[in-house]
């Protein structure tokens, strides 16, 4: 399986976006799955309505029938989408899920005023920093290297004695 951090569609009951969205966020959070599933998305944009000569606008599903998940895909991240209440499966052939593009991501993102952020990072190499969530949560490792364009980072953290590199997501990581 995967350990690259991608998009992925998962189809679900028609109706049942919203719910699916937070069923999995709530799975995800109770079981400490935020290195591994990172954001859910019901894809929406806005819709003019023109009522009793008025005009209102209303939030409309862009893909009814699909939630959008940034995730790397290992088998416990799949099986907990997979069996989340109201999911049927992913998109994609078989049981092989196949990650959206860049361009497609870009697109869906843009056209939902979400444009994809890199997150800039005040940390330099050989800067020490506080590790805040996954398996090293509350160590201080020392950067080693940064990876800018994937919003990445490797840092040396002190176990058994021994410095061990770990890649980590930008967010991950505080400076001291």
């Amino acid at each position: 399986m995967e350990s690259e951090k991608n998009w992925y569609v998962i189809h679900t009951y028609s109706g049942y976006e919203n719910k699916v969205k937070a069923n999995l966020e709530r799975k995800v959070h109770s079981m400490a799955m935020e290195n591994e599933i990172f954001r859910v998305l019901v894809p929406m944009e806005d819709e003019v309505e023109i009522k009793d000569g008025k005009k209102k606008i209303a939030k409309k599903k862009v893909f009814p029938g699909y939630v959008l998940v940034e995730m790397i895909v290992n088998d416990r991240s799949w099986y907990v989408v997979r069996n989340t209440p109201g999911v049927t499966g992913f998109v994609g052939s078989g049981t092989k899920p196949i990650p959206l593009t860049e361009a497609e991501v870009k697109r869906i993102l843009k056209a939902m005023g979400m444009e994809e952020l890199k997150p800039k990072i005040d940390i330099k190499v050989s800067q020490h920093v506080r590790i805040n969530s996954g398996a090293f949560e509350n160590w201080t490792a020392t950067v080693t290297e940064l990876y800018p364009d994937r919003s990445k980072l490797k840092v040396l953290v002190n176990m058994f004695g021994r410095e061990t590199p770990v890649e980590l997501d930008f967010t991950q990581v505080e400076k001291i």
